[in-house]
This record gives structure tokens, C-alpha cells and sequence, in this order.
């Protein structure tokens, strides 16, 4: 895939619930989201969401949606499948986004139907934390603050759908300051579905080997989440390590003049030279 960041339709999405547990039997009450591309917000989804049980009182602290309010909205089926249909050919983003799809696959699953496999997903939260390490909280609040906007957060779907956005639009454009705009070097670094990776970080893996076994030199282009900072290094490559599921390339470094250990799916570009 060789499209840019700004060819990609991404759907940045909230959900409220009625606790925080659907394995306990919580449900979405809200559901909104925002469908954007190349700086522009193109279409808006919003919805209150009948969850045919009680909200728990923690969760109305928080959201302040009653149950009066959600009695009479639209059952789930009438909500969540449109909300895929709007959804569909993009790729999903969201603020802490493994709570919002966890619900989003249980309502689903609960109406008969899988969430689409090979769907994009981006954790907006995980962006934050990789391209301006060193804070001490990455809440939404707290993010969306460092960065200027001064928008409280209501914890309700659409409008923290629009903070979120603004804290995306911001990482995207600090991302492409680093010179990355190729849509795939972007989800290997942030994505949260790492498998639709995997062809490319295979390509680098079998490159390092083949520079190993020739002993040669590589050229890389690394994203060091350490720094946010994208650098161009050439290594002498000595082995490739498994750590849990990431994989490492151990070498020198000839920039650090010292042995460095580089994570695979950080390296955007490589070459033997």
C-alpha cells in the first residue's frame, strides 16, 4: 500500500456506556463519530443508544446520561449497523480505542454479526504517547490541554469525539513534520492491529537476515519513540530477538558508536548497503 496519510478516510469514534465491563453485561448508550480526511471533517454520526438495562450510577457521574434519556432512544440494531455502514472502507481511530472496540464487538457479536476483519485501528492515546513522550498522565483532558485546546472534556460521545480529533489532527501533523506520510510506515508505528503489518516487518526481518549472512552493512530510516525523532543510521546488523510478541534488531549503530537494539516495526525504510 503506497497511499499517503491524507488519502485515508479515518473514523474517529466514542462510546458511553452503562459500566465498563461487557463481559458483565454493560452496554453502549452512545455512540458518535466523525468521519475526516486530509485536515477536513467530512460526515458526523451521533446517536443516544437503547441499552434495554439500567445505567449504573458511576457511569451517570460521568456522563450524565440518565435513564429517561436513553428509554427512548433507538434499540442497538437500529444504531450499531448503520454506524457500520458509515464506517465502512476506513480506518478506525480513538482515545484509549481498545475500550471503545471492545464494546463496539460485543454489541456486535450480540447481533449475530463479527467486526470486519483487516479493519485499520489507530489508539489516538498510544499516538500520544509515542510522538510527545515525557508527560506524566495522557488522559484526553490532559493531552488536549499540553497541546492548547482549552475545550473541557463532557465525556460524552460526540464531544470527545471532536476533542479527540483535535489531539489527532495535531499528532498527525507532528508526524508528518518528521517526514512520515506513507500511510503504511504510519500504522506500523501507531496501528493498533499490528497483524496487518506483518508482511512489512517480514520484508525488513528477511533484509536484516540477508545482511547478516553477507555481513553488511544496513541503512535504516528509525522512528525512536524515545526521542519522537525519525533519524537515518547505518548498522552493522548482528542478530534479530523476540521479545512477547515484538521482534528487535541487535547491532552497531554507527551514529551512537555503540551496540543499539532497534524495534522492527519502527523501521520505516531499509536498505543493504
Amino acid at each position: 500500500m503506497n497511499r499517503k496519510i491524507d488519502d485515508i478516510d479515518f473514523i474517529i469514534f466514542d462510546v458511553e456506556t452503562t459500566g465498563l465491563s461487557p463481559q458483565a453485561g454493560d452496554r453502549i448508550i452512545e455512540i458518535a463519530a466523525l468521519r475526516y480526511k486530509n485536515g477536513r471533517t467530512i460526515d458526523t454520526f451521533s446517536s443516544l443508544i437503547n441499552p434495554q438495562r439500567e445505567i449504573s450510577q458511576a457511569a451517570y457521574e460521568v456522563n450524565h446520561i440518565s435513564q429517561e434519556m436513553v428509554d427512548s432512544a433507538p434499540l442497538p440494531e437500529d444504531v450499531l449497523l448503520k454506524f457500520m455502514e458509515f464506517a465502512k472502507g476506513s480506518c478506525f481511530a480513538g482515545y484509549n480505542v481498545g475500550f471503545d472496540l471492545g464494546f463496539l464487538e460485543n454489541e456486535l457479536r450480540l447481533l449475530g454479526r463479527d467486526f470486519p476483519a483487516g479493519i485499520f485501528v489507530i489508539d489516538v492515546m498510544q499516538m500520544a504517547r509515542r510522538i510527545m513522550p515525557g508527560f506524566d498522565r495522557y488522559g484526553l483532558a490532559k493531552v488536549s490541554s499540553y497541546i492548547g485546546i482549552s475545550t473541557p472534556q463532557e465525556h460524552r460521545a460526540l464531544s470527545d469525539v471532536e476533542l479527540t480529533l483535535g489531539v489527532f489532527s495535531h499528532l498527525i501533523d507532528k508526524v508528518r513534520g518528521k517526514g512520515v506520510d506513507n500511510f503504511l510506515q504510519f500504522y506500523n508505528l501507531f496501528g493498533f492491529n499490528t497483524a496487518l503489518t506483518e508482511g512489512l516487518n517480514n520484508q525488513h526481518i528477511a533484509a536484516i537476515q540477508r545482511a547478516i549472512d553477507l555481513g553488511a552493512k544496513i541503512k535504516i530510516k528509525y522512528y525512536s519513540s524515545s526521542a519522537a525523532e525519525v533519524t537515518e543510521r547505518k548498522v552493522m546488523p548482528k542478530e534479530i530477538i523476540s521479545q512477547g510478541r515484538a521482534k528487535y534488531l541487535v547491532g552497531y549503530c554507527h551514529l551512537r558508536k555503540d551496540e543499539r537494539t532497534f524495534k522492527i516495526n519502527a523501521i520505516m525504510d531499509l536498505e543493504i548497503v
